[in-house]
């Protein structure tokens, strides 16, 4: 099985193309999320057009994916998964990028990638998880900076056969694949991604957009 990853500047070209996955019949626990949230941008989300708020499956308030998270990771179950991919969003904290809003089997992975460094010293976090899944380091390394700069990642486990329509998917509503961001960055002196380094500001972000004209 092959996975499909795209960055997108702007969460609601994000949240768009999730929709698009799923009106078009690709399975919501195939698809994953994760969001840079330092603007507080899932606060007072509603999904699915019934107001409840992203997170909150059962309409009591609560953010039940947080609750769940670590359960989930360590179960090998996907955030999220069950009640389409939106509605399961919730606030997670992952190192290197801060709090993150996430939700589908990327999530989960990350959770217990970063578990796992904390005991083996494995590559953990988003950029373990990138790399399970199947990136090589250097598109990983890309993908994790580009949430850290205030990116949302969107991926897709999918069948060979049907790479070329959910790549299609993901383009058509402005996501970014690895080859072209990560020459962006490494134009303005981009190394490397930096599991250590303190998660930039909403300030920092901003600009960083703004270089994008998004």
């Amino acid at each position: 099985m092959a996975v499909v990853t795209r960055l997108f500047d702007n969460h609601n070209d994000a949240l768009e193309a999730v929709s698009a996955l799923e009106r078009a019949g690709v399975a919501s626990d195939r698809i994953s999320l994760i969001s840079n949230n330092s603007d507080n941008w899932h606060d007072g989300h509603a999904h699915s057009g019934d107001g409840r708020r992203f997170g909150d499956m059962n309409g009591d308030g609560e953010n039940d994916v947080a609750e769940g998270a670590g359960k989930g990771a360590a179960t090998g179950g996907v955030l999220g998964a069950g009640a389409g991919v939106l509605a399961g969003l919730g606030m997670l904290a992952i190192p290197g990028l801060g709090p993150v809003v996430a939700a589908g089997w990327l999530a989960s992975t990350a959770v217990a990638a970063a578990a796992g460094a904390a005991v083996g010293g494995a590559a953990g976090g988003l950029l373990g998880a990138l790399k399970e899944a199947g990136h090589d380091e250097g598109e990983a390394q890309v993908y994790a900076e580009g949430v850290r700069r205030g990116g949302t990642l969107v991926s897709v486990r999918t069948e060979e056969s049907d790479r070329v329509r959910v790549e299609t998917l993901l383009n058509d509503r402005r996501g970014f694949d690895s080859l072209s961001r990560g020459a962006a960055y490494r134009e303005n002196g981009w190394s490397g991604f930096d599991a250590a380094a303190e998660p930039w500001s909403a300030e920092q972000i901003a600009e960083e957009r703004a270089r994008y004209n998004r």
